[in-house]
């Protein structure tokens, strides 16, 4: 079912003053940054391991990011694990009884197939499923 954990996404008001802070406080690398039209969002992504770090910035002042931000600061937005077959997955966690967000995929950062699974349904966490990643 889930590979591995693909990134974790940590919402960030100032994208430069964060990328700042993880390469030259906390000596993470920078390994490039991109705009994801579809999710109104800037990604800064730092590699760790086989996983990674992805901070956030909205694009919009009305943005999901900015409105979470607004709503409960800067901060670990969701969680997001890898799957082999992301149509699959979805099928089989509306089966199970898992609150999708998204019935059908959407193409997120990197060109990945992503869908999400509402807080509700990983105990306060939203959880992104991912299928194919660089």
């Amino acid at each position: 079912m889930f590979n591995r954990i693909h990134h974790i996404g940590v919402a960030v008001s100032n994208l430069d003053d964060a990328v700042r802070r993880y390469e030259e406080e906390l000596g993470f690398h920078l390994e490039g940054r991109e705009k994801v039209e579809s999710e109104e969002v800037e990604v800064a992504i730092f590699q760790v391991g086989e996983s990674r770090i992805e901070l956030l910035q909205s694009t919009q002042p009305d943005g999901i990011i900015s409105r979470f931000i607004e709503k409960r600061g800067e901060g670990i937005h969701h969680l997001a694990v890898e799957v082999e077959d992301i149509e699959r997955e979805l099928t089989e966690l509306k089966a199970r009884g898992s609150p999708v967000l998204d019935e059908i995929p959407r193409i997120g950062a990197g060109g990945c197939k992503v869908a999400f699974i509402h807080p509700k349904g990983a105990s306060g966490v939203l959880l992104e499923l991912i299928e194919g990643s660089r």
